[in-house]
């Protein structure tokens, strides 16, 4: 139960389990080009689409210095670890960076958004962190930012590293022109793969004004698929089959039955540790469907709670970050998660805490996600 790597199922696996084939064959256009073809129809767009073999902050890292050039003015909301990893990317890349910083838990509002707009008409891009994993929160206005970027046509780029593939996101529709995620989140694949989306007017500014840059350059991975269907540089060929396999599972599935489950498992997650006594860590507003964060009791050691709640029931789940360290720990809800992910959980962190000397009421907390459960 970790916000990533996330639980891979065997069929995903399994998939890794053919011969390495050359990256310049028949063989390798078949697969690569599935797997392109099918990440955009996950990102609802019709853009280009590349699939970086890196970590998630590779297509971050992508998106930052294919398109931000020194002086270029950029909007970053900020409030927790990967966002300010990213504000950090921009500042490297030159760009004179507006955070709009808030307290772990919370995200900036809509209306603070507004405000840097209004008083910034010469802006280049706005970044945001979608999915805040260190914390637990989540933007939930991304349908509305393209009526700012729209004014003065801004770049709108979504890093949406820990949550594509849990929650609804329409690139095309939502105006969003560079989005990313990381394979080993909401996809339920291995780690390895970082998909990044990039529209038609974002590609041709790219190629007009190429990066300092050879692994991420961009523009040469579009030259490369659009001449051969190939990748500019040896790609990680395993981890793209299995890659494929959990873009299969997903289109099978079906993106809107992905986020009813990844919803209705994160309310039962929420309601059912709500009711042992935990308390969640965001406030209300702004609290993630796929990462539930949540303040220790008063008093609990988080190595002693974490540690027994792994050997004794096999259940990992993850500690807070920097400042919140020790203070929070974090259930990951995304990927496979199902109805005896979110049952167990609550179950063992219930007698986990029975064991640390906390008078919890597990019956609760299991009636009510059993509830919450009910039309899954």
């Amino acid at each position: 139960m970790l916000p990533g790597p996330t639980n891979v199922p065997a069929r995903v696996m399994r998939a890794m389990h053919v011969p390495i084939i050359n990256h310049r064959s028949d063989d390798f256009v078949e697969l690569y080009e599935d797997c392109v073809e099918k990440t955009k129809k996950v990102f609802m767009t019709e853009g280009e689409a590349v699939c970086l073999s890196s970590s998630g902050t590779g297509a971050v890292e992508a998106s930052v210095v294919n398109l931000i050039k020194k002086g270029d003015k950029v909007i970053i909301p900020v409030n927790g670890e990967f966002s300010s990893r990213l504000s950090q990317m921009l500042e490297w890349a030159g760009a004179s960076v507006i955070k709009l910083e808030t307290q772990p838990g919370e995200n900036a509002s809509f209306e603070t958004v507004k405000e840097a707009f209004d008083n910034n008409k010469d802006v280049k891009a706005f970044y945001c962190v979608w999915n805040e994993t260190s914390t637990g929160t989540m933007i939930n206005y991304l349908d509305k930012v393209k009526d700012l970027t729209s004014r003065n046509d801004s770049y709108y780029v979504v890093d949406g590293v820990s949550i594509v593939g849990g929650e609804e996101l329409k690139v095309d529709k939502w105006g969003i022109d560079i989005a990313t995620t990381g394979s080993q989140k909401a996809f339920a694949a291995p780690p390895g793969i970082s998909p990044i989306v990039v529209n038609e007017r974002t590609k041709k500014y790219m190629i007009e004004n190429p990066p300092h840059t050879m692994y991420f350059n961009l523009p040469r991975y579009f030259k490369y698929y659009e001449e051969s269907k190939h990748t500019p540089f040896t790609p990680a060929l395993p981890l793209l089959y299995a890659y494929r396999e959990a873009l299969n599972m997903i289109l099978e599935e079906g993106l809107d039955n992905r986020i009813k489950r990844h919803r209705t498992c994160s309310d039962a997650l929420y309601s059912g540790l709500s009711a042992i006594g935990l308390t969640p860590f965001a406030k209300e507003d702004s609290r993630s469907t796929v990462v539930i964060a949540l303040n220790y009791l008063e008093g609990l050691e988080d190595k002693t709670f974490r540690d027994t709640l792994a050997q004794k029931f096999r259940v990992l789940v993850a500690g807070g970050f920097g400042n919140l360290k020790g203070k929070v720990f974090r259930v990951g809800c995304m990927g496979e998660v199902q109805r005896y992910h979110v049952m167990r959980t609550i179950s063992s962190i219930a007698s986990t805490l029975d064991m640390m000397g906390y008078d919890v009421d597990a019956k609760a907390g299991l009636k009510i996600a059993e509830e919450k459960l009910k039309d899954l």
